[in-house]
């Protein structure tokens, strides 16, 4: 079983490209739904969590209030760190979990897709790595309507992750989402079948004649 890596900062793009793999019946395992799997209520993350943020980041039905949760550690990089010390490596025994699965099933190759690949240095065991990048300001005002967000807190949740030159340095392939949709389909459509190509996969199993 083959697993790339598939990244990109907030509001970069990242889900568009996902999209386009799974059109192509390429498996794509999402760690923010991952994330969200692992602080149900009743999983052990969310005690933890409560246990070392409060019961401020608890919903009214017990569920974790992601919003709230995201203003406090958005704010500060200890926080985070915490957070992650938490949630990083439940995600990545799930994940490891999910890709047996998909091995099980006869899939050759899938993508591991995440925000923080670079961040937690977890890129290094997804190659190749692609990097979905777009235009500062195409990032801040797609994060503005998405999440509807003032300009300073969509700045500083864009400011708490890398920045998108330091994510190419380490990219194997770069995917620039500051074109219009067909062509960013057509990109990620040629980096699939390279990716496909250099594990010795044909891309005519996912439809592509390249």
């Amino acid at each position: 079983m083959n697993v790339f890596g598939l990244t990109g900062g907030i509001a970069s793009g990242k889900s568009t490209v996902a999209t386009r793999f799974r059109e192509r019946n390429v498996p794509v395992i999402d760690a923010d739904q991952v994330a969200r799997d692992i602080v149900r209520p009743g999983e052990p993350a969310l005690a933890e969590i409560v246990q070392t943020f409060g019961e401020g980041v608890l919903a009214t039905d017990g569920s974790l209030d992601r919003s709230a949760l995201g203003n406090l550690v958005f704010r500060s990089a200890e926080l985070r760190a915490k957070l992650n010390a938490i949630t990083h490596p439940r995600i990545a025994l799930r994940g490891a979990q999910r890709t047996a699965e998909l091995a099980t099933q006869g899939h050759p190759l899938a993508a591991w897709e995440a925000a923080l690949l670079v961040e937690s240095g977890s890129h290094v065991m997804f190659r190749p790595l692609v990097v979905v990048v777009c235009a500062e300001q195409t990032q801040l005002t797609r994060l503005m309507k998405r999440d509807q967000l003032s300009e300073d807190a969509a700045r500083e949740r864009i400011a708490s992750q890398l920045s998108a030159d330091k994510r190419r340095a380490v990219a194997d392939f770069v995917i620039d989402t500051n074109v219009t949709i067909d062509e960013v389909r057509a990109r990620a459509d040629e980096v699939l079948a390279a990716i496909a190509r250099n594990f010795g996969i044909d891309p005519n199993r996912y439809g592509m004649k390249l």
